[in-house]
């Protein structure tokens, strides 16, 4: 059975442990203690002890003290024994008391069981350690949107487990990862804070590097423009491990926003590529000019002429046979990354066939020789007649229609008899 002297000096080696291991600051530790001792008085008393109970803690001793206050009354006159004392019972505690003064007795470690001893400490780690998650909850909290580099500590299938300086876990999602990312424990890996979020009591920290902002970021810290505001960027769109387009402006007429971010032969933008995975990364001017916007956002292609149908935000694009292809971009991420950019759905025409819509057909009229769910998939990548499809090589249709090239093969051949054929 465990002594008074034992009791203390297990809250005492508890309160010591608390102190040394855990990186909580001085007044939190206080005011933790403070509430787990004032709910076991509150219990004890069955009553708000705030009014007749003080406890002092020492943090740095790792110790406390409790008095219990009370008033000194006739022994005839005892109303409420936990805030008045009988005369006869302070005189015991020191004979000068009188009447109406005040006693303030310690209450020593054998005023309490060993029970409330146990819940106590039970108690005192509960509040610990929920003051730690709610920390480091408001911590992160803070860091949403803001670059941090962290250790990995696990690679599973789903998700790659990292730790920071302090030993705080924080979660990349396979679906934040770049498709070319490769970690294993110990490499440093780099990501925003992209969400916190609780679970069961717990902060749940994601991080990710697939989020605009996450480009956004890397070129703050790369430009020095760029994060002194002297280079605004204004659009961001990616796919990840790919391409990206930034759109970037400056009303500084002595600055040139693209070659800033670009820098001495490529110098500022060949680390963000490189933590990037290799993703090819456009640069271009900003403008409120749809036709020069969309122009630069289509680069290295060069365009003729557009056409907009702005009730529908359709921008028809017209250019060379050989600018097509370079209009469309490796997997067809040119043209989409210039739409989200721009917000604009572009379609590419090759310019011999902007003027010859009054020969076009239907794609319908040829539902006889073309099944109908191929020409749905035709109608749903923005072609409703021969000529719109035919205006794009297999390959790019095959692509942009999500169908077998050898399918797309025989609908040209039908499309392209139909002409012949007229003839």
């Amino acid at each position: 059975m465990e002594t008074n002297s034992q009791k203390t000096l297990n809250l005492v080696e508890t309160f010591s442990e608390i102190k040394e291991t855990q990186n909580i600051d001085r007044e939190a530790i206080m005011r933790i203690m403070e509430d787990v001792f004032r709910a076991m008085l509150n219990k004890k008393f069955d009553a708000d002890t705030e009014e007749f109970i003080d406890i002092i803690v020492n943090v740095d001793k790792g110790d406390f003290e409790i008095y219990h206050n009370r008033v000194v009354v006739d022994d005839d006159n005892l109303e409420d024994p936990l805030r008045q004392i009988k005369l006869s019972d302070a005189v015991k505690i020191e004979p000068d008391f009188e009447v109406d003064d005040e006693v303030s007795e310690r209450l020593g470690i054998d005023s309490f069981g060993r029970r409330d001893i146990l819940a106590l400490r039970q108690n005192l780690q509960t509040k610990i350690l929920e003051y730690k998650k709610e920390n480091i909850f408001q911590k992160y909290k803070e860091k949403v949107g803001e670059i941090i580099t962290t250790e990995v500590n696990h690679v599973w299938k789903r998700e790659i487990i990292a730790i920071d300086d302090e030993g705080i876990e924080l979660t990349l999602p396979r679906a934040e990862q770049i498709p070319a990312d490769s970690y294993k424990k110990g490499d440093s890996l780099r990501a925003i804070v992209k969400s916190v979020d609780s679970l069961n009591g717990s902060p749940v920290i994601t991080l990710s590097r697939t989020s605009e902002v996450f480009l956004q970021r890397l070129f703050e810290a790369e430009v020095p423009e760029v994060y002194d505001g002297l280079i605004t960027i204004r659009r961001i769109v990616r796919e990840p491990g790919q391409r990206a387009k930034i759109a970037v402006e400056s009303y500084d007429d002595r600055i040139d926003p693209v070659g800033a971010c670009v820098g001495m032969k490529g110098s500022r933008i060949h680390g963000i590529v490189r933590e990037l995975r290799n993703e090819n990364i456009d640069v271009i001017n900003y403008t409120t000019n749809p036709t020069l916007f969309i122009s630069r956002a289509l680069s290295p292609a060069k365009i003729t002429s557009i056409v907009f149908d702005e009730e529908n935000k359709l921008a028809n694009v017209y250019m060379e046979n050989d600018q097509v292809s370079l209009a469309i971009g490796k997997g067809g991420y040119n043209i989409k990354l210039a739409g989200r950019l721009t917000g604009y759905n572009i379609d590419v025409y090759r310019n011999t066939e902007g003027n010859e819509s009054e020969e076009d057909v239907d794609l319908q009229e040829f539902s006889d020789e073309i099944d109908q769910w191929v020409l749905d998939a035709l109608y749903n990548m923005g072609c409703d007649t021969a000529k719109n499809v035919l205006s794009y090589t297999p390959e790019v249709v095959a692509s942009r229609a999500d169908l077998e090239i050898e399918t797309v093969k025989e609908v040209f051949r039908i499309l392209k008899a139909e002409f012949e054929n007229e003839e």
